[in-house]
């Protein structure tokens, strides 16, 4: 099947309630049985067709009951308020899993594994990160904030790398693992500290990572 023409290249920044490292990553279950989550990304390079989507940003706000696999999620996903009509509804179509081949992206098996969906929102989104010293942050006023730096050993207190590379992942080729400090006050309510996180540039199209 067809699908229009479209690519994603940028930096993301995700986090969620699971112990460092993420089950998920390794098809294994979440670590206290369900999943919350958060994340965004600043796509330095993009289009959707004809429509540039150069510099602007997407964040989501996501949680299911049990593994994501199980199903029965909800969404709120946010637009950079600076975003067009067209790159409005181009972004939209993105991370709903739309224009894509089944499951090959995470944006498809999270829009999948979704059966509420939250009005989308349209805000300003505050972006830094430093994939490097695994130090990032994004915010939504009123809906979402986090950070994260890097996990540190609990008896030096130095900081600890790990980088996992996923050769056929459906989100990353390879991210730098992080701790994260993050919480949401927006339709889907979490407060978490000291979670897993990680960076990662995202280059991405209707087939999945492009590598």
């Amino acid at each position: 099947m067809a699908h229009v023409d479209w690519r994603i290249r940028g930096p993301e920044i995700a986090t969620c309630n699971c112990n460092y490292g993420c089950p998920c990553q390794f098809n294994a279950l979440p670590s206290n049985g369900n999943c919350r989550a958060s994340m965004a990304i600043r796509i330095d390079e993009g289009h959707f067709g004809k429509v540039r989507l150069d510099g602007l940003k997407v964040a989501a706000v996501l949680a299911w009951p049990g593994a994501v696999h199980e199903g029965h999620g909800e969404a709120q996903i946010i637009i950079d308020d600076r975003a067009t009509p067209e790159q409005r509804d181009a972004l939209m179509t993105i991370v709903s899993g739309q224009e894509t081949e089944p499951f090959a992206t995470f944006f498809a098996v999270y829009t999948a594994m979704c059966e509420k969906f939250h009005e989308p929102l349209s805000r300003p989104i505050e972006f830094k990160v430093d994939q490097e010293e695994r130090t990032a942050s994004f915010s939504v006023a009123g809906v979402v904030e986090a950070k994260t730096e890097p996990i540190r050993n609990p008896v030096t207190g130095n900081p600890h790398r790990a980088r996992v590379t996923l050769p056929h992942g459906f989100e990353y080729n390879e991210a730098e693992y992080a701790s994260s400090t993050w919480k949401s006050m927006g339709a889907i309510a979490n407060d978490f500290d000291k979670r897993h996180a990680h960076l990662a540039m995202i280059h991405i199209g209707p087939n999945g990572v492009i590598r």
